[in-house]
């Protein structure tokens, strides 16, 4: 008996392991068909979109590139019209002022206004509904309304300026080259609020309560117990909140186009307004592709850090 049981024991592994390999490369496949769709999405929408406009920026890519389908290589040559124009320095610079005063407004405000309706009391919820309204409206449409109300002439902010002698000749909020890209970083932060504080809000509702009332027993005030407990346990969701704001800001195009125009004086061009001016208007879509590559590398560099940054947090829990 133990001589005729040998064979099949021994054939027995022989047999299942076909049958685990067919189903280890069955359960590989079914998980390449759920992957699929999201990367056939990316590599159309993302993927061919960023390689096309790398591309651009080496060829002399104009409107009758569209009729001839040429568009000869010109090397580094539009790189360094770029680089070499004037404006693009300008516009590079607003756009770091832009973005870090726009970040730090709309991240100082939503904090604050999420501390405070942390604390529940009557029409809380009605409140923070109403100043989610910014948020919900079109970004054209406030930029239009912003407009009007910072007009230097019949504008509602100067009147009310004027009616509490802060003012006698009226700002000229969009007409100043020294003031207009000020005007744009104020509307921004207004529209930007909202979602800081809804998603602050979030994560101040995700603190244990017994945090806090440890830290009261322990005699620690309102500004220790805010720099001990609230911001350290809000880490995550402020690198969030901070990521997702620079991303939106930093290529912002509509608010400045429908409230300054790029002006006054190109005072208020940024990079994103100046892909637009280079590839709509004077129609030199290969000088368009360059800033928009700049815009795209910027981007990189900073989700990098940011992957960097949250990785070692987590190595370090």
């Amino acid at each position: 008996m133990t001589i005729t049981s040998l064979p099949t024991e021994e054939r027995a592994p022989r047999r299942t392991a076909p049958a685990g390999r067919s189903g280890a490369g069955r359960r590989r496949l079914y998980q390449w068909l759920f992957v699929a769709p999201a990367l056939v999405y990316l590599l159309a929408f993302f993927g061919y979109p960023l390689v096309r406009n790398v591309l651009m920026s080496f060829q002399e890519f104009t409107p009758t590139t569209y009729f001839t389908g040429e568009s000869p290589f010109n090397g580094l040559e539009n790189w360094r019209e770029v680089f070499d124009n004037e404006l693009f320095g300008d516009a590079l610079w607003q756009t770091i002022l832009f973005t870090v005063g726009s970040l730090v407004g709309q991240f100082t405000i939503g904090l604050g206004l999420a501390v405070f309706f942390s604390r529940r009391f009557h029409l809380s919820g009605v409140i923070r509904a109403v100043l989610l309204l910014p948020w919900l409206v079109p970004m054209v449409v406030s930029a239009v309304v912003w407009r009007r109300i910072m007009d230097e002439d019949h504008g509602v902010l100067n009147s009310f300026l004027e009616t509490l002698h802060l003012s006698s000749d009226g700002v000229p909020w969009l007409s100043s080259p020294s003031v207009a890209l000020l005007s744009a970083i104020l509307v921004n932060i207004w529209i930007g609020i909202p979602f800081n504080m809804v998603i602050l809000y979030g994560g101040l509702q995700e603190i244990p309560r017994e945090l806090y009332e440890a830290a009261a027993l322990d005699g620690a005030g309102p500004w220790r117990t805010f720099r001990s407990i609230t911001l350290p346990m809000l880490r995550p969701v402020v690198t969030v909140v901070l990521v997702l704001g620079f991303m939106s800001t930093i290529k912002i195009l509509d608010l400045i186009l429908a409230l300054t125009g790029g002006g006054p004086a190109d005072s208020t061009q940024t990079l994103g307004t100046l892909t637009y001016q280079l590839s709509f208007l004077q129609l030199d879509f290969g000088q368009g592709a360059v800033v928009g590559n700049v815009l795209i590398l910027i981007s990189a560099v900073f989700a990098v850090l940011y992957l960097r940054i949250n990785r070692s947090d987590t190595q370090g829990k």
